[in-house]
């Protein structure tokens, strides 16, 4: 059978079982990114059905769903709130890196995988994964409330940490010198800070640009600054989503309102291939000798997640409900963590972090969401007694 057929037939597929799963979900009350992962698991490698010709088809639509979930949670705010936002929570954002990275640092030293796997395995645990919680405050109806700028500020803190974080990681990896490293953390820095001091002082011209009466027009221009953007982040040794998300800061008002309508049912079909692909990346015959010490690392990481949720929005000044809310939404992992791993392995790290952080992502990735949902009521209750 010729090979565009294939794809076809694989992609198909893959979207038709999608849209079953999640008009399940919708039945049932869940988010449907679980049954995304479970689905990703068996269409991967060791799952019941591996796909044979569409998995980088589907990996580059992963990425495009990246960029679109974190360009639409953009819009939500302008460039001035998010520095105002930072510069409020850069207290909480020091003790969210200090109370996540411990766990997966400790633990590896704990294994005696040595230092350089203790600082991958630090950002395993740390980083929060951006598009799991986007989808989740969006789903839940999250978006408007007051907590969620302190969550956002922290994730873009957490993104804002990557970008000096991965250049010093792959430089010990590559055991390159201490000038060579503090090059390629310079030029991340640099980079983040010129995309968000164009976000702030020149708004308006991107805006102006940007606009347009049509739809058709509006989408294209909007879409495909994103990826420029993004690509040149990707270059630059900074992350793809950090400068999509810059993106939609720097567009605000009508024109933001417009294209979040217009980029909603692309950002939902993109996003639901994003979790099938991480789920397509994980063998589930090599997570099981490690899933006790995975639950045991995610149980330790969902208290230390919840106690930065609960205290940034304390310092914020938000009601005992809104911080759980907090601190539940910080919980998923994903698409940083897998990078962070992938590069550990692939420098030879220690064979067993791969696995280790496999199982420990796909148990928050998948927990995250549900928890969130569970809560709900009881969240809802504590709301009703003015806590």
């Amino acid at each position: 059978m010729h090979h565009t057929a294939i794809l076809f037939l694989e992609f198909g597929a893959v979207l038709l079982g999608l849209g079953i799963l999640g008009a399940l979900a919708l039945r049932v009350g869940i988010s449907p990114i679980p049954l995304y992962l479970i689905a990703g698991l068996a269409f991967g490698t060791g799952g019941i059905v591996p796909l044979a010709t569409s998995e980088e088809f589907i990996a580059t639509g992963a990425e495009l769903g990246v960029i679109l979930l974190l360009l639409t949670l953009g819009l939500e705010y302008n460039a001035d709130e998010l520095v105002t936002s930072l510069k409020g929570n850069a207290r909480a954002g020091i003790v969210d890196l200090v109370l996540n990275a411990a766990p997966g640092a400790v633990c590896a030293l704990l294994l005696g995988w040595g230092p350089v796997a203790a600082v991958a395995m630090a950002g395993v645990t740390y980083a929060t994964s951006s598009g799991i919680t986007a989808k989740v405050l969006s789903d839940l109806g999250w978006i408007g409330n007051r907590e969620t700028p302190v969550v956002l500020s922290l994730l873009v803190f957490e993104d804002l940490t990557m970008a000096v974080y991965l250049p010093v990681l792959t430089a010990m990896l590559a055991g390159l010198s201490l000038a060579g490293g503090a090059v390629t953390v310079a030029i991340a820095l640099a980079t983040v800070s010129v995309v968000l001091l164009v976000a702030l002082r020149y708004g308006r011209f991107i805006e102006a640009f940007v606009s347009s009466p049509n739809s058709e027009v509006l989408l294209l221009k909007v879409v495909g600054l994103a990826l420029l953007v993004a690509g040149i982040a990707q270059h630059l040794q900074v992350s793809a989503a950090v400068g999509a998300f810059l993106v939609g800061i720097a567009l605000s008002g009508e024109l933001a309102e417009d294209a979040q309508a217009l980029l909603a049912p692309l950002r939902d079909l993109f996003a639901a291939v994003f979790f099938v692909f991480f789920g397509l990346q994980t063998d589930p015959a090599k997570i099981l000798p490690v899933a006790g010490l995975a639950a045991a690392l995610a149980l330790v990481s969902m208290a230390t997640k919840l106690l930065t949720g609960v205290y940034a929005a304390r310092r914020a000044g938000i009601a005992r409900a809104g911080r759980i809310r907090a601190g539940i939404a910080l919980i998923p992992r994903g698409e940083f963590n897998i990078v962070i791993a992938g590069l550990a392995v692939a420098a030879g790290a220690h064979p067993d972090l791969g696995p280790l952080a496999a199982a420990y992502v796909l148990i928050l990735a998948a927990f995250g969401p549900l928890a969130a949902r569970l809560v709900q009521p009881f969240i809802t209750r504590i709301a009703a007694r003015g806590a």
